[in-house]
């Protein structure tokens, strides 16, 4: 669906992007992560043909992105930062405009808010949206045209966790139906919930990728089994043949109530690799 080779990107002397290989099968969920700055947004937007680069080559479709028709283009959704929302329109004449340019029926309008949850907001401006509501129409607008290759960037970047479920749930239905998703995040938890592979993306350059689950394996260093009894206490074991007669003992006295491995989580594994914490452009706004 995605193929990258080496691709490079500079804006004036900084190198944004250096050697970036991507392979990304058709009905994915592929995850790009990284903190604010690490080159995200530009990859995206070199992949959909918005902006050129220095070196490497992009297919999508199987064609080179320059290449790309009309109808292609049509097959792609792009969700990013607010684009795309007029406040003073109603949900549903936001949509009809975009309808009007992907040359989309205006009966998929009320479908589309329905799927999003916001068939009562319909008549609503989006100025009077609260935060989670714009989200949902920022999806919806991409959902219309019926997108094979769907890219999210930050979708659910401080959104409140009720309405962060919300949009991974219609991610998954987005999945189910073929759909091919390319998300960034800085949510490393996110990632783990709802990618099938993921790339580590820092200062321009994938330092990690694979599974969510193999890349956690890999970077598990300890190799530890922890264990919380009905009593209160916690035991550490290694993992070894000698720990599973220990655990199966405690298992038959029934007094486990947990039991962990230690393998680290993706944001550890992200600490480990670059000595340095994901952050949200709200938090790097404010900090």
């Amino acid at each position: 669906m995605i193929e990258a080779k080496n691709i490079c990107k500079r804006f004036a002397d900084r190198e944004v992007l250096s050697g970036i290989d991507l392979d990304i099968r058709p009905g994915m969920i592929f995850g790009l992560l990284g903190p604010s700055g690490a080159g995200k947004t530009t990859l995206i937007k070199i992949i959909t043909g918005q902006l050129v680069f220095e070196s490497g080559e992009v297919k999508v479709f199987g064609k080179n992105v320059a290449d790309l028709t009309g109808e292609d283009k049509r097959q792609i959704g792009i969700m990013m930062d607010d684009h795309g929302v007029y406040d003073r329109m109603s949900c549903a004449d936001n949509l009809k405009i975009f309808a009007d340019i992907f040359g989309v029926p205006y009966s998929n309008i009320a479908k589309t808010l329905k799927e999003v949850g916001l068939e009562d907001a319909a008549k609503k401006p989006a100025m009077k949206l609260s935060k989670g509501m714009r989200a949902r129409l920022r999806l919806a607008r991409v959902l219309m045209v019926s997108p094979k290759l769907l890219f999210l960037d930050e979708p659910t970047s401080g959104l409140d966790p009720m309405t962060m479920r919300y949009i991974h749930k219609l991610i998954m239905e987005q999945k189910e139906k073929g759909c091919t998703i390319f998300l960034t995040t800085h949510n490393m938890e996110e990632a783990s919930v709802l990618c099938d592979e993921v790339a580590l993306l820092n200062e321009g350059k994938i330092i990690e990728r694979g599974a969510p689950e193999d890349v956690c394996r890999r970077y598990n260093h300890q190799r530890k089994i922890l264990i919380h009894l009905t009593t209160g206490e916690d035991i550490e074991l290694a993992h070894d043949t000698y720990s599973a007669g220990k655990i199966s003992s405690l298992m038959e006295q029934g007094t486990v109530e947990t039991i962990h491995s230690s393998e680290p989580s993706l944001e550890t594994v992200f600490i480990e690799l670059t000595g340095r914490r994901l952050e949200s452009e709200e938090e790097v706004k404010y900090a």
